[in-house]
């Protein structure tokens, strides 16, 4: 699948993925660009039915958690580095907001090359951004020790399906030529209307009884109270398994 032609890939058939063809996609995740060649970051290989039964109820039950053939879980992990400046009388200095930013962005480009690799060999993937509110639960069900946090997840399998591009943003809208330019209230207008009048966007609006896709986003899908409350989670996670103490 070429990049500009890429989709998410929700559900897969049964054909399981060689041991080969994982490991060269975990090796173009190692293989990706990182800070200062630290490499702050862990990979979670779960390929059992077990362990993904096991991870489905942390990802709200989405059924392509156990259908697929792989879920990979992609940590921040400080923990490796601690232990190695420990190792050879080093202080340890990583475990602060600096670095915390530093490997998740790490991981998250570590993830976008496995998930590259993958769609070169034919298979599918989908994100799972419900690890940022089961950070606790995902971390416990991982044995993952302090220093290393869960920042994304990748369900891999052989598509059953290939299922229609879903719609962007024009290019314009995210993209600025030499410094940020602000939107006046007639640009945003013009860059969401394709995505407001998509059908389906249309049809949620409508079962929601809401005016418009921005409530829907604001009040139902990711209202504020919701938003605080798994952000005042995490942070506790944080200080209490990331953050010097």
């Amino acid at each position: 699948m070429k990049a500009i032609e890429r989709r998410t890939i929700r559900e897969y058939t049964s054909e399981p993925i060689s041991e080969k063809t994982l490991k060269y996609i975990l090796s173009c995740g190692q293989r990706a660009s990182n800070c200062g060649n630290m490499q702050l970051y862990s990979i979670i290989v779960t390929q059992t039915q077990e362990g993904k039964q096991r991870l489905a109820p942390l990802h709200f039950n989405q059924p392509m958690v156990e259908n697929s053939a792989v879920v990979l879980t992609i940590c921040v992990d400080t923990n490796r580095f601690n232990k190695w400046c420990e190792t050879n009388n080093a202080s340890k200095s990583l475990n602060n907001y600096l670095f915390l930013n530093v490997a998740t962005i790490d991981a998250a480009i570590c993830t976008q090359a496995m998930a590259q690799a993958a769609e070169e060999k034919g298979l599918g993937v989908c994100y799972l951004g419900t690890v940022n509110y089961m950070v606790e639960d995902i971390s416990k069900a991982l044995n993952l020790p302090d220093g290393v946090i869960p920042v994304t997840c990748l369900t891999i399998g052989y598509p059953k399906q290939i299922p229609p591009m879903t719609e962007r943003l024009p290019l314009e809208a995210v993209v600025h030529y030499e410094e940020y330019k602000d939107y006046t209230t007639a640009n945003i207008k013009a860059m969401y209307k394709d995505i407001e009048n998509n059908p389906t966007n249309q049809d949620f609006v409508k079962e929601n009884n809401m005016e418009n896709l921005a409530q829907v986003f604001t009040q139902v899908r990711y209202p504020k109270e919701m938003n605080e409350n798994f952000s005042k989670k995490y942070e506790d996670y944080l200080k209490e398994h990331f953050f010097e103490k």
